[in-house]
């Protein structure tokens, strides 16, 4: 049997098991195509792959998808595709789906004053900044605040948040600030009556066969919203494609298009290196980074970068302290390897690949 036969073979078996899976009651996954039918060079997801696995420590998983396709993924040993992973800070991006979709339903609009949500938990005499804050300067990051307010040790975390100085203009000044989405959370949950689990799963969640999502709580029983979510690599790269699609799965319209051209647009500036991709700016919930992309992301290395320019989606999952250095790794690697056209199929370094990917541990 030759390697061309081979690789289709393999290819072939992962969609029947796949299909399979969904027989037995399992989420329908992404469909599957080998690299270059989808226009891709199998060497250039090979030079990436060792790339990221000598130079980031410690690599969990990696998924590209391709025109809707998934043409590569990995899960270093003792990862795997059907264990969830903490997605730390990523998880702002679907606190972020959850308002959109609460203001699509007009359950709310990015123009509320935030006090107008939380009267009783509000200080005796707020501050005009916190008076003036709105939902819009919570997606932004530019709530007002100097620094994020410890809510460690509190159990009242909206009270506390809202007691926190003010000392800049609502939306006036860039501070990354994961109560800002804790406060986007506790927002959709008091206009929904739902924590934002549990309202994004018939919404989001389901309609993209994302199964079982973990969220953890606050003491308040509030979703955590800037962290705390917990999903599988594919479910990472469905999200990714949702938003690439600009809101539509499977024909259907599940998230307006506005929203997602409004969150993943440059809403404020953070910076002026254009070497660094955070400092190309901000929406709602997600940075916009270098080569015409957006992204979502969390601490060590969670990724969901999508690439409108090449129609493509990067998932990455990780335990690294040098996340630029796992972006430029997809800059340097992955980006030469996009064509604009289908290439012959490649059987040898197809088989290269596989036998490189069978063979990763997350031993570092």
């Amino acid at each position: 049997m030759n390697l061309r036969v081979i690789s289709l073979f393999v290819i072939c078996a992962c969609f029947l098991a796949r299909h399979a899976d969904h027989a037995q009651g399992q989420s329908m996954p992404l469909p599957r195509s080998t690299p270059e039918s989808q226009g891709v060079a199998s060497t250039g997801i090979q030079a990436y792959i060792e790339a990221a696995d000598s130079n980031v420590n410690s690599m969990h998983s990696f998924m590209l998808v391709r025109h809707g396709h998934v043409i590569a993924e990995a899960w270093w040993a003792p990862e795997s595709s059907e264990k969830p992973h903490v997605l730390w800070s990523l998880s702002k991006s679907f606190t972020s789906t959850a308002v959109g979709l609460a203001v699509a339903e007009g359950k709310l609009s990015v123009d509320d004053h935030v006090l107008k949500f939380f009267p009783d938990k509000a200080p005796e005499d707020p501050s005009t900044n916190l008076k003036a804050m709105r939902v819009r300067d919570l997606l932004t990051m530019t709530a007002g605040h100097q620094q994020e307010v410890a809510l460690r040790n509190e159990t009242e975390w909206t009270r506390a948040f809202l007691a926190h100085e003010v000392p800049h203009k609502p939306g006036t000044h860039f501070q990354y600030n994961t109560p800002a989405t804790y406060m986007l959370s506790a927002i959709v949950q008091q206009v929904t009556g739902q924590s934002v689990v549990d309202y994004l799963k018939p919404r989001l969640f389901q309609p993209l066969g994302i199964e079982d999502p973990r969220w953890d709580e606050s003491p308040e029983g509030v979703s955590l919203g800037g962290y705390g979510l917990f999903l599988r690599t594919e479910d990472i790269a469905k999200f990714g494609q949702l938003y690439l699609q600009k809101g539509v799965w499977n024909g259907q319209q599940i998230l307006p298009e506005s929203w997602v051209i409004q969150a993943t647009s440059k809403q404020v500036s953070n910076g002026s290196d254009p070497a660094r991709d955070w400092d190309q700016g901000y929406g709602f919930q997600f940075w916009r980074c270098r080569h015409g992309a957006y992204r979502g992301d969390g601490k060590d290395g969670q990724f969901c970068i999508v690439m409108p320019e090449q129609d493509a989606v990067v998932a990455i999952t990780a335990n690294t302290g040098d996340m630029q250095k796992s972006m430029n790794i997809v800059w340097d690697k992955l980006l030469p390897a996009f064509h604009d056209t289908a290439l012959p199929e490649d059987a040898a370094a197809q088989a290269k690949l596989a036998a490189t990917i069978a063979e990763l541990k997350a031993t570092k």
